[in-house]
């Protein structure tokens, strides 16, 4: 069932995209070519494929190419589906992992009681996709994560370790809006939000293309509280 409370909070933001879906349309498959080893992201996804039973349904929130973490997920026999904003990361991700489902999707769609309703989830991944939000909606989105997860289901999130809110940056011949939060701060919000964390990683990780500053990356391996 929902709760009213999330229809008023979304409500009461104005909920801004512009120029962050054409960026990475623009961008394409060059985002792979930026970032082209995701250790970290790799590991997390080894962690939901050594917890889960067989056969699993999982979320990958802001999937882009569907690589690797939608195709790691689909080789290891779960059934897949990704969303993203962009049509072209949808495209390519329907390319690189044909055996999931992808759509192309805004977080906010799949509020509970919002426009989009995919049923519920053993597990979602969201891979530095919340931090393409602004930090007064990242809350609602992890709610969204929340209320996506059937009870005790596991949630992997990685965030860039930064005291920034909806700031541009360039990026790969773009500019896109960014959110982050340091460390303690992250894990106050994840907790709030109705997760356990489980465990903890970082990554110093300095990507390929040029415009991209070194970053430090924090991945959450996580619990839905019942």
């Amino acid at each position: 069932m929902s709760n009213p409370a999330d229809e008023l909070d979304y409500g009461a933001l104005r909920l801004d995209r512009t120029g962050q879906a054409a960026a990475f349309d623009a961008i394409g498959d060059r985002y792979d070519e930026a970032f082209p080893h995701k250790e970290g992201q790799v590991a997390a996804a080894e962690w939901l494929i050594g917890s889960l039973p067989a056969g699993a349904r999982v979320m990958d929130l802001g999937c882009g190419t569907g690589l690797p973490t939608a195709r790691q997920l689909a080789r290891a026999g779960f059934e897949v589906v990704g969303v993203d904003l962009s049509d072209r990361m949808i495209e390519l991700a329907r390319g690189h992992v044909p055996g999931a489902v992808f759509h192309q999707a805004d977080i906010a769609d799949l509020r509970p009681a919002g426009p989009l309703d995919l049923g519920r989830f053993d597990a979602v991944t969201a891979f530095f996709s919340l931090l393409m939000l602004p930090r007064a909606e990242i809350p609602l989105a992890l709610r969204t994560v929340r209320h996506l997860l059937v009870p005790g289901g596991l949630f992997a999130l990685s965030m860039v370790e930064a005291d920034v809110d909806d700031f541009a940056i360039p990026f790969i011949g773009r500019t896109i809006r960014v959110s982050g939060y340091l460390g303690d701060e992250l894990r106050e919000v994840v907790d709030k939000a109705g997760f356990e964390i489980v465990g903890e990683s970082s990554y110093t990780y300095a990507p390929a293309a040029a415009d991209i500053q070194p970053e430090v990356q924090i991945f959450l391996r996580c619990g839905r509280r019942t």
